[in-house]
């Protein structure tokens, strides 16, 4: 497959580029769709919405199926079986570029850590779901992150992806079952956060999208999230702002709800946003309106997905960010300037 992916190897650092970067035939707008939390065996009634929205690049972030097994027979299983689902498939074969991460339960455990003995086995598994190619460079570090270049008229769009799991350190929780914080505890491991380090530092693009399985900004919940680790998530807030990167934006998984949220980061002159999108098939319905300071718009307890629109105008750059449901219904749709 030489001519699907082409790596580039600089200063120790997996950048890698594909045909979405050049496959924008009508106009010069991008189109990257995302989502989370997808379950093989349930209705997926998506797939052929999100193909109508035509995106270049599709990204999964995480829980992209629930292997919940270190049998990777079962994994395996599972995983062919969400290749082989019809929409999907149609997805796949108009050419939509697919990329993605991994959160707990496609790495094979709930709420799974760096302790988890069969990771590098599974890595390789959510790597041949994504059908990435043997000789990648990716297939060779511990961790499934890796960084994508698109473009957009003449303005670029770089996409990072973090693996929020193969190095994070443990949480406890307590008799009600809510996670502590682990004051100084890491989510990256140090080889993941230099690699970070040079892909902001080093980077042209007017926009980057950092991908996590787990939320970066919210606050409040109980669950998983970047605030259990308050000292990895400010070291990302001051990698953002001493890195100066253009057009930080967040987006997330894991939570079965949607929602967008925006904080000001002191260091960064602009406000930086998250969109979490999570619940492609099993959204959590119950959840009618949980905490979130940084919350902007509604809390999205439907089956949905997320759409960036990227549009270059001039020298400006924007993104309208949406997240969608079934039968083209949109829940929220921001537009924002981006490539400051």
């Amino acid at each position: 497959m030489k001519t699907a992916l082409t790596y580039l190897l600089a200063a120790g650092s997996l950048l890698l580029t594909s045909p979405a970067a050049t496959a924008q035939k009508a106009g010069t707008d991008l189109r990257i769709a995302f989502g989370s939390c997808n379950r093989h065996d349930l209705p997926q009634p998506l797939w052929d919405d999100i193909a109508q929205d035509k995106p270049n690049v599709w990204i999964w972030l995480g829980d992209n199926i629930y292997g919940d097994s270190d049998d990777p027979a079962v994994l395996k299983a599972k995983y062919d079986a969400q290749l082989s689902q019809p929409d999907y498939r149609r997805l796949r074969e108009q050419g939509t570029t697919i990329i993605g991460t991994w959160d707990d339960h496609d790495y094979g455990r709930n709420d799974g850590d760096k302790t988890y003995p069969f990771k590098a086995q599974n890595q390789q598994l959510a790597l041949d779901f994504l059908q990435e190619p043997a000789g990648s460079p990716r297939r060779q570090q511990e961790g499934i992150y890796a960084a994508y270049e698109y473009k957009a008229g003449k303005k670029k769009v770089k996409v990072i992806l973090l693996d929020d799991r193969y190095f994070q350190d443990q949480l406890t929780r307590d008799a009600q079952r809510v996670y502590q914080p682990n004051p100084t505890g890491d989510i990256l491991g140090e080889a993941q956060w230099q690699w970070l380090q040079t892909q902001l530092q080093n980077s042209d693009a007017d926009a980057h999208i950092i991908a996590s399985g787990i939320q970066f900004l919210p606050q409040e919940h109980r669950f998983e999230k970047w605030a259990n680790f308050p000292a990895a998530r400010q070291r990302l807030f001051n990698l953002l702002a001493s890195t100066k990167a253009k057009g930080v934006l967040l987006i997330s998984g894991d939570r079965h709800i949607g929602e967008v949220s925006k904080m000001t980061v002191p260091g960064i002159s602009y406000p930086v946003y998250e969109v979490t999108s999570s619940g492609l098939t099993h959204p959590a319905t119950q959840n009618t309106g949980e905490p979130n300071q940084h919350r902007v718009g509604p809390l999205v307890n439907e089956k949905h997905y997320a759409l960036f629109q990227f549009q270059p105008k001039g020298k400006r750059l924007f993104v309208t960010a949406s997240l969608r449901g079934d039968e083209g219904k949109v829940f929220y749709s921001e537009k924002i300037e981006v490539g400051k």
